[in-house]
């Protein structure tokens, strides 16, 4: 899962630093995740789409290969803390993306492209911080997602956006009794653009806020984000809005239900709208007590409009069963189908970037992997 928690290995980088008659101290978390699997797609298209193309496909075939990243994508990262007194503290997060398949760095390459940040964390007010990190609804809708944003089969950036780690980010997150308030605002979010360019102080900015109740069994979110990417070479912004609201069920600690809704609309430059679209989602995930853990997704898109385009609503249905032969070591199937749209509501002219382009021709995309993960 994008933000799943990790077993951690402890280094102690000092037993205090001495300061007037202040003692501090300094720690340092090394952490990581290494997930890999083998994968069946069929009616994968033969061509990648693109705009030199006209984002058009090639025949559907059979694919077969070597993955990386089902369950969570591989990383490894460090995290601290220092204690700097009177319920102060100093933190910092560096976590890099790697493709185990291949020991490639991910996030474009990028030594530390999954989050890069620094901030401080103060008792009864909250956390700020500075950098590349997730965004605000991001960490509230995980919660509230049946696989918790999981890697391989979950259409996060058709349900939340492609913004969803953004760089050039001041955050705010506060925790009041069972209310988290999260608040967020980028200067230049390079996924589509440059961001921070002197005289165009609007482009690829973003920012949101998202609000968390959770007191025993019930939890609840809602959430806001606006994203304002570049889409033209003269550096024309569009803008990309997006709602949720999500709700979830705990029975005795094993099962959980869910459900969420998500509005969107994304307008070019000139205000034209390039998609209006409701996304809907439920789920529910299951515990035995043998150490089996069971997922069962659904998600729904209505689209109102696709430009002067017409399509069918893609939906999706995805599947995991996850064994834990211990703490720290899984092993797991996942799948899915999709209808109207590749895995993840990939359809390459909507552009999700998530790389399951559909064959010419062909309406459904089945896909299908085991793997194992392993988290220090």
């Amino acid at each position: 899962m994008y933000g799943s928690k990790c077993c951690k290995t402890v280094f102690a980088l000092g037993a205090g630093l001495a300061c007037g008659a202040a003692q501090a101290q300094s720690g340092v978390l090394l952490y990581g995740g290494v997930d890999a699997n083998l994968e069946y797609v069929n009616h994968f298209s033969t061509v990648t789409p693109s705009a030199d193309n006209g984002f058009s496909t090639g025949p559907g075939t059979n694919l077969y290969r070597l993955n990386s990243g089902g369950l969570s994508g591989s990383r490894f990262g460090m995290r601290g803390t220092e204690d700097l007194g009177g319920g102060l503290k100093a933190i910092f997060v560096l976590e890099g993306g790697f493709g185990v398949d291949n020991g490639g760095i991910q996030q474009g390459g990028r030594l530390f492209g999954r989050q890069a940040f620094v901030g401080v964390d103060s008792k009864g007010i909250g956390t700020f911080t500075f950098g590349r990190q997730y965004i605000s609804w991001f960490d509230a809708l995980a919660n509230f997602s049946p696989t918790a944003f999981s890697t391989q089969y979950e259409p996060i950036v058709a349900e939340i956006g492609m913004d969803f780690r953004s760089d050039n980010t001041v955050k705010y997150t506060g925790v009041f009794g069972p209310v988290t308030a999260s608040a967020n605002w980028s200067f230049g979010n390079g996924v589509l653009g440059n961001g921070e360019v002197p005289g165009q102080s609007r482009r690829d900015t973003g920012y949101g806020a998202a609000l968390t109740y959770d007191s025993g069994p019930f939890s609840a979110t809602v959430g806001y984000n606006q994203y304002n990417p570049t889409l033209t070479t003269a550096g024309d912004t569009g803008t990309f809005k997006k709602a949720a609201v999500a709700t979830s069920y705990s029975f005795d600690g094993r099962a959980k239900l869910m459900a969420g809704y998500r509005w969107g609309q994304s307008k070019a430059a000139d205000d034209s709208t390039i998609l209006r679209d409701d996304f809907y989602w439920v789920g529910a995930n299951y515990n035995f007590n043998r150490g089996i853990d069971l997922t069962l997704g659904y998600y729904y898109d209505d689209i109102k409009k696709f430009g002067d385009r017409s399509m069918k609503n893609p939906w999706q249905i995805s599947f995991i069963a996850d064994y834990h032969l211990s703490k720290r070591t899984d092993v797991y199937l996942t799948t899915a189908y999709a209808k109207n749209a590749g895995l993840n509501f990939d359809t390459s002219a909507v552009s999700f970037i998530n790389g399951y382009f559909l064959g010419t021709g062909q309406s459904s995309m089945f896909g299908a992997a085991v793997g194992i993960r392993h988290n220090f």
